[in-house]
């Protein structure tokens, strides 16, 4: 059955719901990444040179960062040593890291042996710095009854910041002990964990490509969701939320993989790939125009040989900015 867990720990009432500054990781050594690839359908092996995957990845990565500073996003870009070409999959930075108000942020343990040597917690927190942003306390999360436990944090675990509720497809890349931890240690309300299996029989590899959850809406691919839990799952994302029901066809355009941010104008942007625009049907994207402006953004080579799109390339900054004197 799925698995519902409350607390009574208050996770900050100050929070955001939606973000209003992302960090990104340029893509410098991008390529298909055979470990990740025996969880992670969503990659597919190209035809093409490494060195062309690699500069059409990095013209995708600038054209990104620049849509999303014009639409009023403040971009972060931490500066990535060239000489580190074990670790294709960069470019998702969300999956190792997450921040909170207070200052605190997060480190999470990936699944996959060259994706831990993406952490870099000494380069983020540095960029961090340059940018007017400040941590005073870092968590390592780890889990001390299982070494092989692993949770990537927002691809894993999709939050609803608002309602402080986190929901979580099980994998080998999101433990259910780890995060029933993490989220009573956060100040989580609510966990809502539930098992899915896909159409070839293997469940989702993270959650954030199977659904998205904004302030007043969520979209959702309820029909991997295991059939004993669907009705949860759908019934809690409900109860304040307009629902946005997707095909698996849909998912694997990315159309799960959105992220919804606030300008800093305060105006709403929910940003997607142009695969995932494409694949919305015109009724779905009049539904979530009520709720922001569309930003659709190609990465289709990020995501084809990847395997995640522009809601795995952006790590939300929710920390607090330095005083000035």
């Amino acid at each position: 059955m799925a698995f519902l867990a409350s607390y009574d720990t208050q996770y900050p009432l100050s929070h955001p719901h939606a973000a209003s500054a992302v960090l990104m990781v340029p893509p410098l050594h991008f390529k298909f990444n055979a470990q990740t690839s025996e969880d992670n359908g969503f990659q597919h092996a190209p035809s093409l040179p490494d060195e062309e995957v690699k500069t059409r990845a990095m013209a995708e990565f600038n054209n990104m960062v620049m849509i999303l500073r014009r639409h009023g996003i403040d971009v972060v870009v931490m500066e990535y040593p060239d000489s580190d070409p074990a670790t294709p999959d960069a470019v998702f930075p969300n999956n190792w890291f997450s921040t909170l108000p207070s200052g605190e942020l997060y480190l999470y343990p990936m699944a996959c042996p060259n994706r831990q040597l993406e952490v870099k917690p000494e380069r983020l927190m540095a960029a961090l710095d340059r940018a007017g942003y400040d941590v005073n306390h870092v968590h390592k999360v780890k889990c001390h009854d299982k070494e092989e436990a692993f949770l990537e944090s927002t691809g894993a675990m999709v939050i609803d910041h608002l309602n402080q509720r986190v929901y979580a497809a099980l994998s080998h890349r999101c433990d259910s002990i780890l995060l029933t931890e993490w989220a009573a240690k956060v100040g989580m309300r609510q966990v809502v964990s539930f098992n899915t299996e896909m159409s070839d029989g293997n469940p989702v590899y993270h959650t954030n490509v199977m659904m998205a959850v904004g302030e007043a809406f969520a979209v959702v691919c309820d029909e991997v969701i295991e059939a004993g839990q669907r009705d949860l799952v759908c019934n809690t994302l409900s109860e304040d939320k307009t629902l946005v029901s997707i095909s698996e066809s849909q998912m694997n355009q990315l159309c799960g993989n959105i992220l919804q941010l606030r300008n800093r104008h305060g105006e709403s942007v929910i940003v997607m790939s142009l695969s995932a625009y494409s694949a919305f049907t015109e009724a779905q994207k009049r539904t979530l125009r009520q709720f922001g402006k569309l930003v659709p953004i190609d990465v289709t080579t990020i995501e084809t040989i990847g395997g995640g799109s522009v809601r795995c390339m952006m790590g939300e900054i929710f920390l607090p900015r330095q005083h000035t004197s």
